[in-house]
């Protein structure tokens, strides 16, 4: 719910918000404090519509949200090999499902000898919820 006072007058050029590596980007000044979430201050441009779309397209799937909180209770680490288990899915089935999640940019990718060990880029997640966020105090 707002707060009551004067309407939230940022722009996208006043608060830095970066978008991980795909890039929905506004700016920040050093002291500025995020009023409204990017949604309430503008429309989206296409292109950022887009590649919002891709990461909570990425998250839509019940076996990939399970994989992204897996990959978290591991301490923000796991190799392919300790997640088939708990999905109860095959090792390229699961493989498939990370590589996606890497391609929405909420994961990076590490090859360790013959596996891959997969880790949450950190402040993906914390991006993601501060865009789609409706209470940030405007």
């Amino acid at each position: 719910m707002p707060r009551p006072g004067p309407p939230c007058r940022r722009t996208s050029t006043d608060v830095n918000v970066r978008w991980h590596d795909a890039g929905v980007t506004t700016t920040a000044g050093p002291a500025a404090a995020v009023c409204c979430s990017p949604l309430q201050r503008e429309p989206l441009s296409a292109q950022d519509a887009q590649t919002l779309a891709r990461t909570v397209k990425a998250l839509a799937d019940p076996t990939r949200l399970r994989l992204v909180s897996l990959v978290a209770a591991h301490g923000g680490e796991a190799c392919v090999c300790d997640l088939t288990e708990p999905v109860g899915l095959s090792q390229p089935t699961v493989s498939h499902h990370l590589k996606v999640l890497v391609d929405a940019g909420l994961m990076t990718r590490d090859k360790r000898g013959v596996w891959a060990y997969y880790a949450l880029v950190p402040g993906a997640l914390d991006a993601l919820a501060r865009v789609l966020s409706a209470d940030a105090g405007c």
